[in-house]
């Protein structure tokens, strides 16, 4: 019997490894020395909770899933019933096509067709890839198509150092801009996270927050935008994203799949585009006719003995 998420890719650079599935190009685990650096879920299931999965090409929400396009409501299928809006782009559930698969990296490639809501033709690809710093991800989009295309890119990993609660973990989130939102989880503004209990600048402890947030205004280091689970023993796992990648989902979960009910499970969702950028423009990237665009983000560990 196959997985529910399709072929299985394991992947490994020395103590380091890693499971890439078929289904959302999805990582189902991250391991260095057998201590996860992701929350893993089992071969025999669904991703719990959006786990590893990649969101193309929209991440997060589009608000009743609507927007206008040259003057037409585009409607999407709503994806997220509950709350009455589409969530996480077209390829969560689809399996990806394998291009190439090495000892310590795989790249698999998947095409989005014209369908309800969405009129415009891609050709994506996602490569994992482990090397001595971690993993590196690497997301190419085209158009394949005639009219110029909008486009943006999430992941939806969630950080874990596998041998200590994530509760007792800090978070930090160096991100200047917390997404307001209404009930229904949709952005209605922006405010400076300065002073708020959104103020994730100098650390948190993960056990303490309840969140399912979207931030902006992430500050580049070197090129690259961080965020950062640390633990007492001064070990840390870091998401990184290259300078396309300024935006981020936070999100908390006490019922996540394979997570102990006294424990919490920790998501940091690095993001090109915020909620609703089909409807906003904010962080939108318009793809003309044969233009592709590339966008990096990866994990990385410190502190960990091999």
């Amino acid at each position: 019997m196959r997985a529910p998420t399709g072929s299985q890719y394991d992947l490994a650079f020395g103590s380091l490894t890693a499971t890439v599935t078929q289904v959302a190009a999805g990582l189902r685990s991250l391991r260095l020395g057998g201590i996860d650096l992701t929350e893993p879920f089992p071969e025999d299931s669904t991703p719990p909770s959006g786990c590893g999965i990649v969101l193309v090409p929209w991440p997060n929400r589009v608000k009743d899933g609507a927007w206008e396009h040259d003057g037409t409501v585009r409607q999407l299928a709503l994806t997220e019933p509950a709350r009455g809006n589409a969530i996480h782009g077209l390829l969560r559930y689809r399996p990806y096509d394998l291009v190439e698969h090495t000892a310590s990296s795989v790249t698999q490639s998947a095409a989005i067709f014209p369908e309800l809501g969405y009129p415009f033709e891609l050709d994506t690809t996602v490569r994992h890839e482990l090397d001595a710093e971690g993993l590196t991800v690497t997301h190419t989009i085209a158009n394949a198509g005639d009219a110029p295309a909008p486009v943006a890119i999430g992941a939806h990993p969630y950080l874990a150092i596998g041998d200590l609660p994530t509760g007792d973990l800090t978070v930090t989130v160096p991100a200047e801009t917390h997404l307001d939102v209404d009930p229904r989880l949709n952005v209605i503004g922006e405010s400076p996270v300065a002073g708020t209990p959104f103020d994730l600048r100098s650390g948190r402890r993960v056990g303490e927050l309840e969140l399912d947030d979207g931030f902006a205004d992430v500050p580049l280091v070197s090129g690259r935008a961080e965020h950062v689970l640390s633990a007492p023993d001064g070990r840390r796992v870091i998401l990184w994203g290259d300078e396309s990648f300024r935006f981020v989902q936070v999100y908390t979960s006490r019922a996540f799949a394979t997570k102990a009910a006294s424990d919490v499970a920790l998501a940091v969702e690095p993001m090109t585009a915020p909620a609703n950028a089909l409807n906003t423009g904010r962080g939108l990237h318009w793809l003309a006719p044969g233009e592709s665009w590339t966008a990096v983000w990866g994990i990385r560990h410190e502190g960990f003995v091999a």
